[in-house]
Order: C-alpha cells, then structure tokens, then sequence
C-alpha cells in the first residue's frame, strides 16, 4: 500500500505578517494511521523539502498524541524535511492522496496545477481521495467529467463557524463551506472542532483537525475492504 500526503509549502497568512502552514496534528495523526498500517508513504509539497508547520498548530494547548509521537521520531522528522516537489509526483505506484490542511493550502495548492492535475488523475483512475479541515477548499478547481468533482457530493471542511472562532474570516482568500457549497457540494458539519468526517464514494472530506486520524482511518478502509 503506498500513500501520498501532499502538503502546502506557503506561510504567510494572507497580508497580516503572521506566519502559517500546515496544521502539524492534521500531517501527524494520518501519518501514523498509516505507517502503523504498514503503508509506505511519500510526502510532497510545491517547493519540496520542509514545509512550513503553523506554529499556531505547536502551541501546548494543541499537543496530541500523534505530535508527541512525531516529535521523538528523528526518522519521520527527516522524512518531513525532504519532501518531494510536487511536480516531479506522479500519481502512478500509489494508491491514493491525503491532503493535510491548515491555513496553507488555501494560497498555494487551490491554485497549483500541478496538485489539481494530480488529483483528477488519482480520481480518474478509481483510486480515493482525502482531505481535511482547509484542504478540501484544494479541490476548487478540480474537475470530474466536466464538472468540479464536489458537485453533487455529500462533503464536509473547515466550517465558517469555525474560521469565525480563529478570527481569520477577512483574512482567508475564500471560506471553504462557502466555496463547496457554491461549486454544488452538499456540505455538512458537526459541531465547532468535533471530529467529524464523510465519505462520499471516493471521496473523504474531514471538517477539522479533530478530523484528520478518523479521514485516515476511513481511507485505510475504502483501500482495504
């Protein structure tokens, strides 16, 4: 089983000065879901080599399990630092994409051609596709037999009540319920940062960073039934 985990290289949040990223439970959680799994993983990103992780992601009040985990594992810490550039990915020899979130993606991978191209063709060929919290706005420009792949979709993301909560709503480029719902998605929600996740078909959307190990966990299920 391989896996591909594509993560955003961008961290400026917007024009306020301030740093972002990637959400580092969102990468760390899916990560061991999967290496415990015994999948063989690949980690990619526009620039290639170490993303930037939000440091809001690091503050102690977000520790978890699976970031203490990431923290004393020097091998995955290498792995994380050398990631591939996302152009030299081709979706061939794997066997589905997670897409961490975090603030990130929103300006660089909606708008990379590379990621859009990647994931039409993983959806083409009848693999799954998964993405939490801020990354299911990643598909925005991803089509499916002429139409956004979200059309018509049971889908879930970072909810506008939530984007509220971190006070990033006039920063974001977009709100990612606005957006799925506006390219035909049926977006759905749970409440503010409870883990909720859907699959659709081949497609996993999970709302939040709560999320992100139960998207990884019901991906690992659509690839072993």
């Amino acid at each position: 089983m391989k896996i591909l985990m594509v993560l955003t290289s961008h961290d400026q949040l917007g024009n306020t000065g301030k740093p972002t990223g990637f959400w580092l439970e969102e990468f760390a959680a899916p990560y061991y879901v999967f290496k415990d799994a015994g999948a063989e993983i690949t980690l990619a990103s526009p620039k290639g080599g170490q993303p930037p992780i939000d440091p809001k992601s690091d503050e102690p009040a977000n520790q978890t399990e699976a970031m203490a985990r990431f923290k004393g594992d020097p091998a995955a810490q290498k792995e994380l630092a050398n990631t591939v550039r996302l152009r030299e990915v081709k979706a061939d020899g794997f066997d589905t994409v997670f897409y961490p979130g975090g603030h990130g993606p929103m300006w660089d991978l909606v708008n990379d051609q590379n990621s859009v191209a990647l994931i039409e063709t993983f959806y083409n060929a009848g693999k799954p596709i998964a993405l939490v919290c801020h990354a299911p706005g990643v598909l925005r420009k991803v089509t499916y037999q002429g139409q956004p792949l979200v059309k018509g979709k049971r889908v879930t993301g970072f909810a506008n009540s939530e984007e509220e909560a971190v006070h990033l709503t006039e920063v974001v480029p977009f709100l990612v319920e606005d957006e799925l719902k506006r390219l035909g998605g049926h977006y759905e929600k749970a409440g503010d940062w409870i883990d909720f996740t859907i699959v659709d078909g081949r497609l996993i959307t999970g709302q939040n960073p709560a999320s992100s190990g139960s998207a990884a966990k019901k991906l690992l299920k659509l690839l072993n039934p």
